[in-house]
């Protein structure tokens, strides 16, 4: 009897506890055999996943990240391209297939910028796309010379709306079940849908810009399962189709992307049911694109922080003390010396030279 109420008390626990990650989740849905993520239930930081993106991207952090679930790569290969995608309103999704999921803490807002500024800096010459998209506030954060490609993204409301009229929109090929095309939150959360779908259709035409050699950056952020909560519930049945609509969706936008980068990309999805605070940041314009240097510039801005300056500057202040240490020593040398003992040239004029 003891064994078979042990088993009770078990699915007990299970009905009530499911095995999984709940609550804010970072899953990684496609990543290559190079970037090892360990399973487990380790908890990430919401401030730690700019440092964990960047060290996918093999690129250097300021401290060290002591989290067991990203092992150590091989040295010289690296992702061809990082895509994070935020969805806000949902703790977590139900999708099919992942890498691997793990619990997510002190979910802060964060951004990619210190990632992108790595991306830009490094391959400032070549063509990296740096991507960082928010269709619900309207933002959107360009940087280098790819920014052609996606200028005819559409970002406002305005602009999506738009472009869920035309021909080839998700509105035709998806199903919607009880979300309504005239509805404002409904529209929204289709408008996300639709811009994912517009970032592959423009890899897709634009295949180059996924086999160059520098890596590109995507950060994007969905918030149209927080505007469904508040108006209809979690309970309702357009929250509950638009999560397993999102979840499909996100599913397919993943092997696209990790497809058309050669299976040399790293994709994840971050679930936050709500973030401890709101996240501010100063606006950018579309074509924005940075100068590291900009002699001349009309708003008298200061030159771009090399971090290698610290370095460079201990080198010439410790070599022009030597250097002054050494023109004292021979100075002083030169002026306690005497000519007719220390130098040859004066001897030489002497009449009885020594012959040794």
């Amino acid at each position: 009897m003891l064994p078979s109420l042990e088993k009770q008390q078990k699915n007990i626990f299970l009905l009530f506890f499911p095995s999984g990650v709940h609550g804010d989740s970072f899953t990684v849905l496609q990543a290559p055999e190079f970037v090892s993520f360990q399973k487990g239930d380790w908890p990430v930081s919401g401030e730690k996943i700019p440092d964990l993106v960047a060290l996918t991207m093999g690129f250097s952090v300021q401290e060290d990240l002591s989290w067991p679930g990203l092992q150590a790569g091989p040295l010289f290969q690296r992702p061809r391209a990082n895509v994070l995608v935020v969805v806000r309103g949902v703790d977590s999704l139900a999708l099919p297939q992942s890498v691997a999921s793990y619990p997510l803490e002190n979910p802060v807002p964060f951004t990619l910028d210190s990632v992108a500024e790595t991306v830009h800096s490094l391959f400032a010459e070549d063509t990296p796309v740096v991507l960082q998209l928010a269709p619900s506030e309207e933002r959107l954060y360009m940087l280098g010379k790819a920014n052609a490609v996606f200028e005819d993204l559409p970002v406002t409301l305005q602009q999506i709306r738009a472009r869920l009229s035309q021909d080839g929109s998700v509105l035709s090929s998806l199903p919607l079940n009880s979300l309504s095309r005239n509805a404002e939150a409904d529209l929204l959360f289709l408008s996300e849908v639709q811009v994912l779908h517009d970032i592959t259709a423009l890899l897709q035409r634009h295949r180059h810009l996924a086999k160059d050699h520098s890596p590109d950056l995507y950060s994007l952020e969905l918030s149209g399962l927080e505007e469904l909560s508040r108006l209809y519930g979690p309970d309702s049945p357009q929250y509950r189709d638009a999560t397993a609509l999102l979840a499909s969706v996100l599913q397919k936008f993943g092997q696209d992307v990790y497809g058309l980068y050669g299976n040399s990309s790293v994709v994840e999805v971050v679930t936050v049911k709500a973030f401890e605070a709101p996240l501010t940041r100063k606006s950018r314009s579309i074509l924005e694109s940075r100068q590291i240097s900009n002699p001349g510039s009309p708003y008298n801005l200061a030159y771009k922080y090399n971090f290698e300056y610290a370095v460079v500057f201990n080198i010439v202040l410790w070599l022009m003390i030597v250097l002054a240490l050494a023109v004292i020593a021979i100075a002083y040398n030169l002026w306690n010396m005497d000519p007719g003992y220390d130098s040859i040239i004066y001897r030489m004029t002497n009449q009885k030279i020594r012959m040794d």
